[in-house]
């Protein structure tokens, strides 16, 4: 059977299950890590500050590339990407179970994070041209937010059993066979890329300087090298300076006019870190405090994986009944308290009173926030700068996940793990979460009243 020739409906329909079966693929991979870190670090004998490399390695240089696969999606294709960028993930994943050493698997993870670059804001792109509607897009994003939910599910459940049966280095591998099934059916059902759009110059230092700004400023803090934070701070500057000066720019200084996607890019930056946080933290937490073991700190994350996908199922419904602004307030505001409530961990807690309210809340504030966020980010796209926008809101949340965490962890941990640290940074991340839906009700309140 030819699938092009299938009713547009269906087409749209399986295209958008293959492409969210690649952010299910990176979703697996992110909880799968979390809950292998404490595993990884007794193997490799790494405190919480150097481990968190792991962790942040892979979201530092996504974050980092993926304007500039933003930008290639739009030149040269978005088909071509997403399989360039899905290749790459897959030879990289291989790389990172057979490390040797813990640098060999942050390397591996940083070309993890150069395959998802290419590979995400071309699905992302591709879905929000596939439904230009707000409604329906919305629908869409929630749809594959929660497969990519799913993907947590099944990420904890497989790094508990997989670390506690067999071997933490499995836990990469499983990557491998999915990738296969992706780059076989891509071709049958995403359409082929038309003629390139342009020919000109990529903005290869504008791609250096964003990537490796944050990998200095998150080092000087994991390090406590003020001169190394400070050289990043530096090259972020140099960062505003080159683009304001490049013919071909990552992301055209004007494309930030639009006044809902940079408030909805600038308030995902928070969003994202207090999920970073929550997972990074309340691992460490229950496998060193409360010490559960891997395959019971995974079936402990199945009431967080539970609310997340509830909130992303019903988020199409609450963003059509409060509007997309008031929507993301919501989820900023559930999350906030989440944070709170984990920001009094007692010494010796009990995982069903004292963690998984707050995680539970977490989960489902992200799950709201997160997608009416990206909905606002990706407002007023054509074909010729949905993967500019979806590239930008990829890139902030990347980031924002992984600076936050960088921050947070560099800031509140001393190289051992005492509940009061875990206090600390809980609450200084419900404080930015806060202020982030102060200032999203503020920017945006008068514009949906309108409405």
């Amino acid at each position: 059977m030819n699938v092009m020739n299938t009713p547009v409906r269906d087409r749209r329909t399986l295209t958008l299950a293959l492409l969210s079966l690649l952010q299910f693929l990176i979703a697996i991979d992110v909880t799968v890590v979390n809950v292998a870190v404490p595993t990884i670090g007794a193997h490799f004998h790494a405190g919480p500050g150097t481990l968190s490399w792991v962790v942040t390695g892979y979201t530092l240089v996504g974050g980092g590339l993926l304007l500039l696969g933003g930008r290639l999606t739009d030149l040269l294709g978005r088909r071509r990407m997403f399989l360039l960028g899905a290749g790459i993930f897959a030879l990289a994943s291989l790389a990172a179970g057979l490390a040797p050493n813990l640098e060999a698997l942050v390397a591996a993870r940083f070309a993890q994070g150069a395959g998802e670059a290419l590979a995400s804001p071309a699905a992302m792109s591709l879905i929000a041209l596939l439904y230009p509607g707000p409604e329906e897009r919305a629908r869409a994003l929630g749809i594959w937010g929660a497969i990519s939910a799913s993907g947590l599910v099944v990420g904890v459940l497989l790094s508990g059993a997989i670390v506690q049966l067999l071997d933490w280095r499995w836990i990469f591998g499983i990557n491998v066979p999915v990738v296969a099934v992706v780059l076989l059916a891509t071709p049958a059902l995403v359409r082929p890329d038309g003629p390139r759009r342009g020919d000109g110059p990529l903005d290869l230092p504008g791609a250096a300087l964003l990537t490796t700004g944050p990998l200095l400023l998150v080092f000087g803090v994991l390090r406590h090298s003020v001169p190394a934070a400070l050289a990043g701070c530096v090259l972020l500057g140099a960062l505003v300076a080159v683009e304001r000066r490049a013919k071909s720019p990552l992301v055209p200084l004007s494309f930030f006019a639009h006044r809902t996607r940079m408030v909805a890019n600038a308030a995902t930056v928070p969003l994202s870190a207090g999920l970073s946080t929550t997972f990074f933290l309340a691992t460490l937490y229950l496998q060193n405090v409360l010490e559960l073991t891997p395959l019971q700190a995974g079936l402990a994350y199945l009431p967080f994986c539970a609310a997340l996908l509830a909130a992303v199922v019903t988020v199409g419904r609450i963003v059509r009944a409060l509007g997309t602004a008031y929507a993301s307030v919501a989820g900023l505001l559930l999350t906030a308290a989440g944070l709170g409530l984990l920001a009094r961990l007692p010494d010796r807690g009990s995982l069903w009173v004292d963690v998984l309210p707050g995680m539970v809340a977490v989960a489902a504030g992200m799950g709201i926030g997160l997608i009416a966020l990206q909905n606002a980010a990706l407002s007023g796209v054509t074909d010729t700068d949905a993967g500019t926008a979806s590239g930008v809101q990829r890139s902030v949340d990347q980031l924002g996940g992984s600076l936050g965490l960088a921050v947070l962890v560099g800031g509140a941990f001393g190289g051992t793990t005492q509940v009061g640290d875990f206090r600390a940074a809980f609450a200084w991340a419900a404080g930015v979460v806060l202020v982030a839906a102060v200032g999203v009700l503020l920017a945006l309140r008068k514009k949906y009243r309108k409405k």
